[in-house]
């Protein structure tokens, strides 16, 4: 198996990746627009720049939607929350602008379609900020993973704790000085990352992958490829 040397770049999704994948995920956003908030519980589908969404028959949202023929000015934010129970768990908050228009009546006759044209967007994380415009996010796509992390995060935390306990055996000993609760934070096709709760504070890590992957039962495989290195004493973690 072959494995990252300690100066070889890490590996880690795009920023317009990130995007994708936190739209792909999510069910539930906040539309800023008209001066107010309005909450959707939705799916969210990207094409291009484009974003699909629902919104209730006869809201003030979907109604102004209709009215505006050249779109409603809006603000999407979406907040990324760690599905494993740790210490500052939300993980990232994306926020878009563009405008907001009405396509169709939905097939349950209650709710309508709405189409966002993003313009930019702006990702924060704890580890920095980045902006996209809609190009940007046109060029990318979401992770294989991004729909099935939360599922495979918590499988990981609840059921499978002992694992995560031996891929700590690839970390610097010093990391793990003071014996930190390590949870299972976030998960790519490049990665695990790997919560390290001290009393006065966290530091996340990631664990890469051989080789990236494309699927679920790939990550499957990789998980292995990582317990044997453990087992091994192989070094492959990233700050």
């Amino acid at each position: 198996m072959s494995l990252p040397t300690d100066d070889a770049p890490v590996p880690e999704p795009t920023t317009a990746e990130r995007v994708h994948s936190l739209l792909a995920a999510t069910s539930s956003l906040t539309v800023r627009a008209l001066g107010e908030h309005h909450d959707l519980d939705t799916p969210v589908s990207v094409h291009g720049s484009r974003l699909r969404l629902r919104a209730p028959l006869g809201s003030p949202l979907s109604t102004a939607a209709a009215r505006e023929t050249d779109g409603l000015a809006v603000v999407l934010d979406v907040t990324d929350v760690s599905p494993v129970a740790v210490r500052d768990r939300i993980r990232a908050r994306l926020t878009l602008a563009g405008r907001l228009h009405l396509v169709h009546l939905a097939d349950d006759g209650i709710s309508v379609h709405l189409r966002v044209d993003v313009a930019h967007a702006v990702l924060s994380t704890p580890y920095g900020t980045g902006a996209l415009t809609a190009a940007d996010l046109a060029h990318a796509a979401p992770d294989p993973l991004a729909r099935y992390e939360a599922a495979l995060l918590t499988h990981l935390a609840d059921d499978h704790a002992d694992a995560v306990a031996v891929l700590t055996r690839l970390l610097d000993p010093a990391l793990l000085a003071g014996r930190p609760d390590v949870r299972p934070l976030a998960l790519d096709r490049h990665g695990l990352v790997l919560r390290l709760d001290h009393p006065h504070g966290h530091r996340d890590v990631r664990l890469v992958f051989p080789e990236p992957v494309a699927d679920t039962e790939e990550f499957g495989q990789r998980v292995h490829e990582l317990l044997n290195a453990a087992e091994q004493g192989l070094p492959v973690h990233r700050l």
